[in-house]
């Protein structure tokens, strides 16, 4: 085996194991199976198996039905066959004569893929009807050393499963030989099935078969010349074999070679002809020939990777059309009550302190607890028990997850409307599958459950620690500041007592209140963004106050994007489900690393032709 040759058939096993691969990252697309693919075909039963050093021929004998093909097939294999086996009419699956000792140094199963392969053994199994594609074969004796001879399923019948199994045959083969006669050169299923081999570069030998010599030897080389025009068969030989039926019966059928002088018909041997074809370079032609069909641009493997490239646009402009038009949009996603925020603040830093600052802090801490309880006894007295700040939020954030459920499903009937092909059959199952009741009852369920304070408490300490590394300076400011508020710190107790939490809280209280928050699902990856300024009082920022209302600010943009992300989470999960990844991976797949691989190999047996 040369080094090109070689290179090809390495780059030929590379190629099948690309596409293969190729073909299960763009199940998403939902394009036909490789599996019934002319060019697929040819790969996987012709070019892969047979691209070795071997020089052994796949001889076929095709044709139509009731013309001979078994006459045909006795004389190539050497011995009366159809006397006592189904070889002569009637044939359901094809029948493989091998040489002595083939099957033990070759794979028969690799070299007929898409067969189920049975030994012969009985005389009638290749008459039976199965829904599987079996080949029945067996060692003879006569069988030239160099030659498998198949006899196949009629081409032309109106049973499908016929035509399928031969042009399996078809694939597998180098050497087709053609039995037409007069009222079978010009059929339109036997020109299809040659026109094929023609794409193929099959080595083809037409044997017209039932002649009547010399009364037709005016009107055979015009069958001849229909059929060559029709199909595109350039054959090797022409044969005639005179309508004889005792010499047919007796396997002595003479051939005679096809010639349109005026001489005497001179008879020759079929089966010593094949013999003497040079059989690498038929070998190389038909191989050269399927390798062609399959990098056919119109028809092979570059048509079928434009199809993937069509398919995966329209995929990217279905998920374009969902990324353009939010499913849902919240300008106010509550904010987490001051309260709730600056205690959980006090509480980390009173975790901070130490010594003897910690212990004059806890000491006020606790007397202003003492002092505010009578308070709060008698306010509940008057006018009821509170609801805590912390249910309050619940509320408020249970009211916009309801009013953004009703918005995503609005949106939802609204891209069903737009009739675009693949995003509609999705959305409607969407809409068909799990009931808004049943989604809200869960969401209900879960947001009960959320441990609001225990998040809070997560993102408080989070921010507070980025703090710290990020300002240095002014966290031993802050420390410095508190140092320096335990001294003072009973008037100050009573003045945040009296006055409430003070000017500076109060002007983050109101810009917060006014700041836009908005949440986007993204459904091509089920993320959620906040948009929100870093500082909340407008030049204020570069003051120590601006500054610290300006982390309070962001902690507060923070949270609510969390909470936006946690009902973000739960419509992926529970209501689009896989939508947003299949839409991702689909217009993902032509920049794929197996795309790339398949077209790089694809140039490289290119340039070998």
């Amino acid at each position: 085996m040369s080094s090109t040759y070689s290179a090809c058939a390495e780059q030929v096993r590379r190629l099948h194991s690309a596409a293969r691969q190729l073909e299960a990252q763009s199940r998403l697309l939902q394009l036909p199976p490789l599996a019934g693919r002319e060019w697929f075909e040819l790969l996987e039963r012709k070019l892969l198996p047979q691209m070795t050093d071997d020089a052994f021929l796949v001889v076929a004998v095709v044709g139509g039905t009731n013309i001979g093909k078994s006459v045909i097939f006795n004389h190539l294999a050497g011995c009366r066959a159809s006397a006592t086996s189904p070889f002569a009419s009637g044939t359901k699956h094809p029948v493989c004569l091998v040489p002595p000792d083939f099957a033990a140094r070759y794979d028969l199963e690799s070299i007929f893929r898409g067969f189920e392969l049975h030994e012969w053994s009985q005389a009638d199994a290749a008459l039976e009807d199965h829904p599987e594609h079996r080949l029945f074969w067996r060692s003879s004796e006569v069988t030239p050393s160099n030659l498998l001879i198949l006899d196949t399923p009629d081409i032309d019948g109106d049973v499908r499963v016929n035509w399928e199994r031969a042009d399996n045959i078809r694939r597998c083969a180098d050497v087709l030989v053609a039995v037409l006669t007069q009222q079978k050169y010009n059929d339109a299923a036997v020109k299809q099935f040659f026109r094929k081999a023609a794409e193929e570069d099959k080595a083809v030998l037409i044997v017209f078969n039932q002649v009547l010599i010399p009364d037709d030897d005016s009107f055979w080389p015009i069958w001849l010349r229909t059929f060559c025009q029709e199909t595109g068969v350039q054959p090797e030989f022409v044969y005639l074999a005179p309508a004889d039926r005792r010499a047919a019966e007796e396997n002595r059928l003479p051939f005679f070679v096809g010639q349109t002088s005026n001489q005497p018909h001179e008879t020759c041997s079929l089966k010593n002809d094949i013999s003497a074809l040079h059989f690498r370079e038929i070998k190389l032609r038909t191989l050269r020939g399927s390798l062609r069909s399959v990098l056919n641009p119109e028809s092979g493997l570059p048509a079928y990777l434009t199809e993937i490239e069509r398919r995966s646009a329209e995929f990217k402009s279905a998920s374009d059309l969902l990324s353009t038009h939010q499913l849902a949009e919240s300008k106010d996603w509550p904010s987490m009550p001051n309260s709730v925020v600056v205690q959980e603040v006090r509480l980390w830093w009173q975790q901070q302190r130490e010594g003897w600052t910690k212990k004059v802090h806890d000491f006020y801490n606790a007397i202003g607890s003492g002092m505010l309880k009578p308070f709060s006894m008698l306010r509940n007295h008057w006018q009821g028990e509170r609801t805590p700040p912390l249910e309050q939020y619940r509320q408020r954030e249970w009211q916009t997850v309801l009013d953004t459920v009703e918005s995503v499903y609005e949106r939802l009937r609204w891209f069903a409307e737009l009739g675009n092909p693949l995003l509609q059959p999705r959305i409607e199952k969407l809409l068909g599958g799990k009931s808004r009741v049943e989604l809200l009852e869960l969401l209900k369920t879960r947001h009960d459950l959320t441990d609001l304070e225990h998040e809070i408490r997560d993102l408080v300490a989070i921010e507070m620690e980025g703090f710290r590394q990020d300002s240095p300076q002014t966290f031993q400011f802050m420390k410095w500041i508190d140092h320096g508020a335990a001294a003072v710190r009973p008037v100050t107790s009573v003045c945040l007592f009296v006055t409430g939490f003070g000017p500076a809280g109060h002007a983050v209280h109101q810009v917060a209140a006014s700041t836009v928050l908005q949440f986007a699902v993204d459904i091509a990856g089920g993320t959620v963004s906040a948009v929100a300024g870093e500082s909340a009082i407008s030049g204020a920022a570069a003051t120590s106050a601006g500054f610290f209302e300006a982390r309070f600010r962001r902690l507060h943009a923070r949270f609510a994007a969390k909470r936006a992300s946690w009902l973000a989470r739960m419509l992926k999960e529970h209501l689009f489900g896989d939508l947003p990844d299949e839409l991702q991976s689909a217009t993902a797949v032509p920049h794929s690393e197996t795309f790339q691989t398949v077209r790089e190999t694809m140039g490289l047996l290119e340039s070998s032709l």
